[in-house]
């Protein structure tokens, strides 16, 4: 599933192209989506201007201006393997591209979604009071988010760590591959209960999701199946991996074997001597 990284690289790669551009036409191919793509998107967006795409946790927010002159926002997650890259007006749609922002530009912004997971919404004014969006946590490489914050969101919480800091109401957008990665780094064992862990640690925690969230931005995102970024190039953050997806593998800072388990249905790679309960 594409994470904060991906999907934020994915919004800075296209924003040069659609900001301040005039949308030509909207197309929806397939509304059958997790959520059905709103009857009357086509009629509301064709001759709207975007000015400007932004980001909320895992979400892409095209906030337009439509001829009606009532503002909203066009809501785009990526679900599982969905991707939005931009191709131009002459390309053909192939099977699994079901929405489509034709611009005044000549640019597309096409959305290829294999398991049609993903989402296409509209949200009249104020997109941040989208149901989806409204009750998402801090954003991580913001000023709204440190250790103090997230020790105060997870001070009463029973469930192990890595856990927590997936849960969007913690903190928006960190997912599996950067909970494995940032815990690793703060030197935290996955499945310490999170009430567990002290101020300073949750200071150290933090601090390396910031960090490792930032590198893989600056990485391009990772690429492990069907992710690339807006201009159709991987990620390679995934060469920089320290523990996910490489249990058997000896730990680059000790040696030791990492080990994986399961929390939630979701692999959890660590080293069980670097990180402590």
């Amino acid at each position: 599933m594409p994470e904060l990284p991906e999907v934020e690289t994915t919004r800075r790669g296209l924003a040069s192209s659609v900001e301040q551009q005039q949308i030509v036409r909207a197309v929806v191919r397939h509304r059958g989506m997790r959520q059905p793509v709103p009857r009357g998107l086509e009629r509301r967006l064709a001759g709207a201007g975007v000015r400007t795409l932004s980001r909320r946790g895992k979400y892409l927010l095209f906030h337009c201006a439509p001829r009606d002159g009532k503002t909203g926002a066009l809501i785009v997650h990526l679900g599982m393997s969905g991707r939005l890259w931009l191709v131009d007006a002459a390309t053909p749609p192939e099977k699994h591209d079901h929405f489509d922002l034709e611009f005044g530009n000549g640019r597309i912004v096409r959305l290829r979604d294999p398991r049609r997971f993903g989402l296409v919404l509209w949200q009249s004014g104020d997109p941040l009071q989208h149901p989806l969006l409204a009750n998402i946590g801090p954003e991580p490489l913001t000023a709204d988010f440190d250790g103090a914050v997230l020790h105060r969101a997870i001070k009463t919480r029973s469930t192990a760590i890595k856990l927590a800091i997936m849960d969007s109401h913690v903190v928006a957008g960190v997912g599996n591959i950067y909970a494995n990665e940032a815990l690793f780094r703060a030197g935290i064992d996955p499945r310490t209960p999170a009430q567990r862990l002290s101020r300073t640690r949750c200071a150290a925690l933090a601090k390396e999701i910031q960090q490792t969230l930032a590198e893989a931005i600056n990485a391009g995102g990772s690429s492990l199946r069907d992710y690339v970024g807006s201009d159709g190039m991987a990620g390679n953050f995934q060469s920089r991996f320290l523990v996910y997806g490489r249990a058997g593998e000896p730990c680059m800072r000790c040696g030791t074997t990492i080990r994986e388990l399961r929390q939630a249905q979701r692999a959890t790679c660590f080293c069980p001597s670097c990180q402590k309960r």
